[in-house]
């Protein structure tokens, strides 16, 4: 899904600092039954700036039981948002498959919750 910004319109990088792309890693995952599609809502560590929950529409890459412990990269400040009954207190984020479901964004490598993507 594109933006209304063109991609040819650029931001200046103090503006792009503004946003806290942080990493996190799952501690909890449960089905989340009365989203309109299919969705998890997740419980992520993001270390000194704790433990956040939101949901994410990742049922067809990824089961409940290989999502806990895996380190995702979310942006941890936006305003909380209400999806069917649950807060979303950050966005999880990812690429479309080749199949238009979402592959999570996610660190190479083991890097300390809570870091920042520079």
């Amino acid at each position: 899904m594109l933006s209304n910004r063109s991609l040819n319109t650029p931001i200046s990088f103090n503006h792009f600092l503004e946003v806290e792309l942080r990493v996190g890693t799952i501690i909890d995952v449960k089905p989340f039954d009365e989203a309109r599609k299919p969705a998890y809502k997740l419980w992520v560590d993001f270390g000194s700036f704790g433990i956040k929950k939101s949901s994410a529409q990742i049922t067809v890459n990824y089961t409940l039981d290989e999502l806990i412990g895996k380190q995702i990269i979310g942006v941890i400040n936006f305003e909380p948002k209400q999806i069917a009954g649950f807060i979303s207190e950050f966005l999880v984020t990812g690429f479309e498959d080749t199949r238009g479901n979402i592959v999570l964004a996610q660190p190479q490598c083991k890097v300390p919750d809570g870091g920042k993507l520079l």
